[in-house]
Order: C-alpha cells, then sequence, then structure tokens
C-alpha cells in the first residue's frame, strides 16, 4: 500500500470543482511561484511552524529540542532553524498553548481514503467528490495513482489540481482514473513565466495539449491574476486564444490575488517576497473577464 505526504484534509470545499469536494493537499511542488497560497505544501518533507499570536515565549520548545534547533530572536521571535530540526514533535507536544504544529503527515491510501468515505452521501447529493490539489499531486505518483483507483473502484469522482510540470509518462499513467482537470495557465511569455515560477512552461503547455488531444477529460483552466505579474491584458488575450485551440475546456477560471496567504510564510520563517502587493479590484477582475469573452469564452469567469 503506498504512503504519501499529506498536509491537510479539507472537508465541505466548494472551490476545488463542481458540489461539495474533500480536497486532499499533498506537500511537494516543483514550482516556486513568487505568489504562493500554500508555501505549506512546496517542500515534501513535514515542517514545523510556529504561530506567533499564540505563543507566550514561555521557552519550553526551546528547552525541550534535542537539537538546539529553536532560539528566542532579540525581537521576541521563536526562531526554528530549519537545518537542524528533525520535527522530531518535542516541542509541539510541550507548547500549552498549541503555538507549533506540524505540517505533513505519512498516510496510506487507505487512511486517506476511509476520511473522504466519510462524506459520501454529500458528494451524491451535490455532484462533488474527492480533489487533489497540493503542492503538486503528480510530484508523489504513485499515492496519487494508487489513491484514484481505489477512489474510482468506489465510484467517487476524481479532480486532478495540477501545475501541468511532470513528465508526460507519469502524468499519463494517472489519467485514466481522473474524472475533471483543474488546469493551471499561469503566465505565457516564457521569461516572465521562469523568472516568477522557477520554471519553463513548456512542458505545461505541451501537457495540456496532449490531454485534450487524447482523452475525453473535461478540463477547467485556472489563471491567478497577480498584479504585476500574470494580469497584464496581452497575457490574458495569449491565454484566451490558447483555449480556443482546446476541445475539451468547460470553464476559465480568472483567480484574484489572495493577501491573506501572507502570514503562513512568517509560520514557516520564510520571508514572503510580494508583501504590501494588494488584490485586483473587481471591475478589473470583470474586465479581464470580458477580454475572455472577445474570444468566444463564455466559460471564462471571474471569481
Amino acid at each position: 500500500m503506498k504512503k504519501g505526504i499529506i498536509s491537510n484534509i479539507q472537508k465541505y470545499s466548494t472551490e476545488d470543482g463542481p458540489g461539495i469536494r474533500t480536497t486532499v493537499f499533498m506537500k511537494g511542488c516543483p514550482l516556486r511561484c513568487l505568489w504562493c497560497q500554500n508555501p505549506e505544501n512546496i517542500n515534501f518533507h513535514p515542517e514545523v511552524v510556529w504561530y506567533a499570536t499564540k505563543c507566550t515565549r514561555c521557552g519550553r520548545c526551546i528547552e525541550i529540542c534535542p537539537e538546539d534547533a529553536s532560539s528566542l530572536t532579540k525581537d521576541e521571535k521563536i526562531a526554528i532553524d530549519r537545518k537542524l530540526c528533525k520535527t522530531c514533535g518535542n516541542c509541539v507536544e510541550s507548547c500549552p498553548n498549541k503555538a507549533r504544529e506540524i505540517i505533513g503527515k505519512l498516510m496510506t491510501t487507505n487512511e486517506v481514503l476511509t476520511d473522504v468515505e466519510k462524506d459520501r452521501v454529500f458528494y451524491e447529493l451535490s455532484g462533488g467528490g474527492v480533489t487533489a490539489s497540493g503542492g503538486e499531486p503528480t510530484a508523489q505518483p504513485e499515492f496519487l495513482l494508487e489513491f484514484f483507483k481505489k477512489c474510482k473502484d468506489n465510484k467517487v469522482h476524481t479532480a486532478l489540481d495540477t501545475c501541468g510540470y511532470v513528465k508526460w509518462k507519469t502524468m499519463e499513467r494517472i489519467l485514466p482514473y481522473v474524472n475533471l482537470m483543474l488546469y493551471d495557465l499561469k503566465e505565457m511569455d516564457p521569461e516572465k513565466h521562469a523568472s516568477t515560477t522557477g520554471v519553463l512552461p513548456y512542458i505545461i503547455w505541451e501537457n495540456l495539449k496532449k490531454i485534450d488531444d487524447n482523452y475525453e477529460i473535461p478540463i477547467w483552466i485556472r489563471t491567478p491574476i497577480i498584479l504585476g505579474y500574470t494580469d497584464e491584458e496581452e497575457n490574458i488575450r495569449k491565454i484566451a486564444k490558447f483555449i480556443t485551440e482546446l476541445k475539451h475546456v468547460e470553464r476559465w477560471e480568472l483567480l484574484p490575488y489572495n493577501p491573506l496567504a501572507e502570514s503562513k510564510y512568517e509560520h514557516l520563517g520564510r520571508k514572503y517576497q510580494l508583501t504590501g502587493l494588494q488584490p485586483p479590484t473587481q471591475e478589473y477582475m470583470k474586465r479581464l473577464e470580458e477580454i475572455g469573452k472577445t474570444y468566444g469564452l463564455n466559460k471564462a469567469i471571474a471569481k
């Protein structure tokens, strides 16, 4: 039985596909998007997070750490040396205020499926199911493949939320067990894509075309709208043109940047590179939606 590193199993989700869904967040991603909304899922291994608002600086986590990985800084913050930390969990168990947590748990496919099955009645009544998200789910291919196979055997609708940056041989193995693709198209200028995500986009584009050409899987395109990065009208027009060349796209979601994710970086002891960035206005989102519709894409939706 395969095991995967799971950061969260979110119940009653309505944003990750049709109906009421359970979203399984998997750790690990090959991209390094500047605006990443789930930084806790970038690395593949479990990580300790620290919540400043809950911490009383009692020092128990510092005293109990066998690796001397925790310390109190001059500005009264708890620092965690990630190179020393072994995520043994001693600091989490000793904290009286629950100011620490380990994100990432090794789970078998059966354990995750058991959790998913608890909400079957909601899937059946709403047309929902399970969505694998992350991170990048295909970065844990053996776990994802076995999990989706079991979902199919149990007649649970599956959606794959993917950035598309994966070897085709890996994607091809998983696709027979996917009922819906949630596929990211972020930036159509290759150099800008590389500078903002850490990778060139060619594999992403090629995989999407192959899926569309060879499978009857409905596709929902997702584009994060980040002011100063992906929001330029030229980029939106290029994405729209790309979509018009595909046969199975049912929906194009324009997703406004959410600044609330910034606090996650502090919890992880990381520096956030887009501090102060604001979300686009509703008026601007509607403007981008209208651009999509000029290409005949009535499926374009500004969230």
